[in-house]
């Protein structure tokens, strides 16, 4: 039901179209925006997948798969930012899906010198994320506990950042598992002070349990940094990591797995500068926010072209 407040802005969309005159209508997200657009029979009409839209909303009922292949239909160009994703997607259109990653400012996150709230000699492993369910927070804390049982004499600290509905209960495990002491927690950040929060760690856990992780900006953000990264087998988190180059890909929920490999960068500071030199390479070589933006200008010139073409044909 919630989806009927994008309906509620349908007629103002339509005024906008009207008045503003676009070469292009683009949507974002096939279940909301892409519901709207292409009731507007607007061409050419591009749709962006994002994750939840087509691994989610599809399987709620057969009329709501109805709606997002009817999206799909009216499109004429459909992007993804993962294949895992691209591969969802297909199970409801025919269509070609052309991948357009996120890309991150290499200005902005780079390794460099930050003032901590950790202490100089301290190793700290962590995330930024939302603490949200599906983005495995409770089994980074479980695991890092493990690590830490298993090391005492290590000086490991634990450290969240991000806001959301788990926040609490987050808290509450980590008190349950007597880390108090060693673990901080950072609410929602400014997303320009992000990049200091990577450059405090050692090591950045990303174990979330859902497919609907289409892709991982908070890995390339920690690869920029030269951060070791480790990441769950779901979603599109695997594509932005060269499992064993720039990071270690482990089983979804699988504590166990999660604390051997934080032990194994825990205990290997040669293998997690060899994995972060590796990262910030992979990164400026897929996920430069510049060459990214270049891509879509250069889909959108396509799709003019193409329509271009189209409309002469057609005289």
């Amino acid at each position: 039901m919630g989806k009927l407040v994008y309906f509620y802005c349908f007629p103002e969309l339509l005024r906008v179209i009207r008045s503003f005159k676009p070469d292009i209508l683009h949507a974002h997200y096939a279940s909301s925006y892409g519901l709207i657009g292409f009731l507007t029979f607007f061409k050419p009409f591009v749709v962006s997948v994002w994750g939840s839209d087509v691994y989610d909303f599809p399987k709620l009922s057969p009329f709501h798969k109805l709606l997002i292949k009817l999206c799909l239909k009216r499109a004429d160009k459909i992007l993804s930012t993962s294949e895992t994703m691209a591969r969802e997607t297909k199970l409801y259109t025919k269509k070609a899906i052309e991948i357009t990653p996120f890309g991150i400012d290499l200005k902005e996150f780079k390794s460099k010198p930050q003032k901590s709230v950790f202490e100089a000699g301290d190793i700290v492993v962590g995330t930024v994320k939302t603490m949200s369910e599906k983005y495995g927070i409770k089994y980074l804390v479980k695991a890092f506990a493990k690590v830490k049982d298993r090391h005492p004499e290590l000086p490991l600290k634990l450290l969240l950042v991000g806001g959301g509905e788990q926040s609490e209960e987050i808290y509450e495990l980590i008190s349950k598992l007597g880390l108090k002491d060693i673990a901080v927690m950072i609410g929602a950040v400014p997303y320009n002070q992000v990049s200091n929060y990577h450059n405090m760690m050692t090591v950045s856990v990303f174990v979330s349990v859902s497919d609907s992780e289409s892709f991982g900006v908070s890995v390339i953000e920690a690869s920029a940094c030269e951060k070791p990264v480790i990441v769950s087998n779901v979603g599109g988190l695997p594509e932005v990591v060269e499992d064993g180059v720039t990071g270690i890909v482990v089983p979804s929920k699988d504590i166990e797995s999660i604390a051997n490999t934080i032990e194994k960068l825990v205990m290997n500071n040669k293998l997690r500068e060899k994995m972060g030199k590796a990262g910030r390479k992979r990164v400026e070589m897929l996920y430069n926010w510049y060459d990214n933006v270049e891509q879509m200008i250069g889909i959108y010139k396509s799709i003019l072209a193409y329509s271009c073409k189209k409309d002469i044909e057609s005289l």
